[in-house]
């Protein structure tokens, strides 16, 4: 008789214990920390020196803990819009490009207009950013309804197309006459910039706007039926299809909401810290934010949390490159095994490890 090796399997628990759920994140951070360090005594670097300037650093003085947020805005904002659209299973991976798009909507009118004044132009430059964020989201709903082409592929090969549009229009139409053949726009004037939230700091308004978003994000999901509606046609979807519910109608909100989101993020970007549209504007804010919304549990309160870790480490991990000298990739490492360390602490929450009995592995 030949003897196979008995292996345990996942069994889905009948419910997941809320403790351990709040308890995932901390255990992922742990776990992902622990790892890491290893990593840095492989490469000869002093973890000591790395994770003081990496974890604590951000958090030692005002000017360090102002920057870590300016960075949670975006990230705020950007997650909140794809955890909708996560919960609802529509899996938009094209923030990047979304956000680009919103930059680019949002910097036509300081372009265009350079000497327009009046506190009018910045809320003009958010509402046109995020209408661009949204047409650029709406690309791939319509492929995704029509076509039923993968909304994951279509929205992450926009995202290159939008970087390409970027380089087009400050390499040509929209470069800086006087800008000594650098690739950006003209500054923008005082009115196209977002009011500052404290003296001294780059923090703005686009702060509170995130904040704002986050606490709509938490009624439409927890509270209204349209956020019901998603979530059911994400967890059963022929239940979903049975009551009624659209699942195109659930595409194109989902996509739309997360568009939305993002080029108001890019819009908030270019009319805040950076006061002109630059190629740089693409900083990994739309592939950073896919880890922050499930690290935060899709949920928005957790979500908030969880883009305070994520801008926490993105400045902590510039300190490092400078006083630890970390290299730029092992600060990504980190970032990406924290995600993959959180998915692995999720699954355990919501499944047991199930071994053979003995009668069914003598049947084997």
């Amino acid at each position: 008789m030949s003897m196979r090796l008995a292996l345990p399997h996942l069994v889905r628990r009948e419910r997941a214990s809320l403790a351990v759920t709040l308890l995932a994140p901390l255990l992922a951070l742990s776990g992902a920390t622990l790892v890491n360090l290893l990593l840095y005594v492989a490469i000869g670097k002093q973890p000591g020196a790395v994770f003081h300037a990496m974890l604590l650093e951000p958090f030692l003085s005002w000017a360090s803990f102002s920057e870590v947020l300016l960075k949670l805005g975006p990230l705020l904002l950007i997650a909140q819009g794809l955890a909708i659209g996560f919960r609802a299973k529509v899996f938009n991976i094209g923030a990047e490009g979304q956000f680009i798009l919103g930059a680019i909507f949002a910097s036509a009118i300081p372009v265009w207009y350079p000497q327009a004044t009046g506190g009018w132009i910045w809320p003009s430059m958010l509402l046109a950013g995020a209408m661009g964020g949204a047409l650029w989201a709406a690309i791939t709903a319509f492929w995704r309804v029509r076509l039923n082409a993968n909304e994951i592929l279509v929205s992450l090969m926009l995202s290159l197309v939008a970087a390409q549009v970027l380089n087009y229009l400050l390499l040509g139409p929209w470069k800086d006459p006087n800008g000594f053949n650098f690739p950006q726009s003209v500054m923008f004037q005082y009115d196209a910039m977002l009011p500052l939230l404290f003296e001294g700091t780059r923090v703005n308004v686009s702060l509170l706007i995130a904040f704002l978003l986050s606490g709509l994000a938490f009624v439409f999901m927890q509270r209204s039926f349209p956020g019901y509606r998603l979530e059911v046609g994400g967890l059963a979807p022929r239940a979903a299809a049975y009551a009624g519910f659209s699942e195109a109608r659930a595409i194109w909100l989902s996509l739309l909401i997360g568009g939305f989101a993002a080029g108001l993020a890019g819009a908030a970007e270019v009319a805040g810290p950076l006061g002109q549209l630059q190629r740089s504007i693409s900083t990994g804010y739309g592939y950073s934010a896919i880890i922050v919304a499930y690290l935060g549990g899709l949920h928005p309160l957790g979500i908030v949390l969880s883009a305070l870790v994520m801008a926490a480490l993105s400045i902590g991990g510039d300190n490092a490159m400078v006083s630890a000298d970390l290299p730029i990739a092992a600060v990504r490492v980190f970032q990406g095994s924290l995600l993959i360390a959180y998915l692995i602490a999720m699954a355990f929450v919501r499944y047991r490890l199930e071994w053979p009995s003995a009668s069914t592995r003598s049947r084997a």
